[in-house]
């Protein structure tokens, strides 16, 4: 009579031993996603892209860290899964087994200042605002000294355009570099007061997603069905740039912006995609070279952008299988 307690006592641990191995292999397996800036319009199609591919089966979180850097680092301490950035300096210096596997968005950027500057080269000398140290501001502002033939002056930084614009408008900077879409709403509220300068183009990646090269291959299901879920978004979204706003999860991070924003979507997405802001295909070797290319003239890269390699830096797997 005494071993029949046992017994199940024994089975009971068992049991409890056996869930407890389960509940960490099902956190283990969520995708853990690391922001270089909060929710914001910008990110709408993203979110689109995350419900489909959770439709599909996909589990994941995100986390928005304040800066790209942050960003980086989380993914190189294992902290977080995949990130949001352009880390090719990272990954040529500390030779990490870091890849980029999507071009979410194109540098597309514009300098924007009071009217004390007219051109890019009234900017010699002067200080400047851009959104983080290494981040695709920071390099626009290093291929715009390199081409005009100026240096700017101290270089200070804010995440997130919306913010730099505010900065702009407060007189808290007299010079920033700033997105498309808050571009255009200086223009359509303080036009008269504040200059859009003169930009040349620029075809290389503002934003992509990156992710360490072992844990890409050790969960390629994911991968794929992440990679899959982007493409088709992008895809329907240069069909018609108002699906965005259609399929916002009304009760999801961009579902909660305020209602400005979301009556914005549309005419963002229609400006974006008209723009040239998103490639249908999500980058691939087209995108990579382009990156070596400006990366290398922004002095993130070393050595001749001929002679680098697309795989160092890339892993263009998953989208090739996507896009099929």
């Amino acid at each position: 009579m005494r071993l029949f307690p046992k017994k199940i006592s024994v089975v009971l641990v068992a049991f409890l031993l056996i869930m407890l191995n389960f509940s960490g292999n099902a956190h283990a397996d969520k995708i853990r996603i690391a922001l270089a800036e909060t929710p914001s319009d910008e990110l709408a199609a993203f979110f689109v892209a995350l419900d489909r591919a959770k439709a599909m089966g996909l589990d994941y979180e995100w986390t928005a860290f304040s800066d790209e850097e942050l960003a980086i680092q989380a993914i190189l301490s294992g902290q977080m899964d995949i990130g949001f950035g352009t880390p090719y300096s990272t990954m040529q210096r500390a030779k990490a087994p870091v890849r980029i596997i999507f071009q979410l968005s194109k540098l597309k950027f514009f300098p924007v200042s009071s009217k004390k500057y007219s051109s890019l080269k009234d900017l010699d000398g002067e200080p400047i605002l851009l959104h983080s140290r290494g981040g695709g501001t920071d390099s626009i502002a290093n291929v715009i000294e390199d081409r005009m033939g100026i240096k700017f002056g101290k270089r200070s930084y804010v995440p997130g355009s919306a913010n730099r614009i505010v900065a702009l408008i407060a007189g808290q900077t007299d010079a920033t570099i700033v997105d498309l879409s808050n571009k255009n709403k200086l223009v359509k509220q303080k036009g008269d007061e504040f200059n859009v300068l003169p930009m040349f183009e620029v075809d290389a990646s503002d934003e992509a997603l990156f992710a360490n090269l072992d844990w890409i291959k050790a969960n390629a299901k994911d991968v794929d069905i992440f990679v899959t879920a982007l493409v088709s978004v992008y895809r329907d979204m240069h069909k018609d740039p108002t699906i965005i706003r259609r399929e916002t999860n009304p009760d999801g991070p961009i579902g909660q912006l305020p209602k400005e924003v979301l009556d914005g979507l549309d005419g963002f997405y229609i400006d974006a995609v008209a723009g040239g802001l998103y490639d249908p295909n999500g980058g691939g070797e087209k995108a990579a070279r382009a990156d070596m290319e400006w990366y290398s003239k922004a002095g993130q890269l070393t050595g001749d952008p001929a002679s680098l390699k697309i795989e160092d830096f890339w892993y263009l797997e998953p989208l090739k299988r996507a896009t099929q």
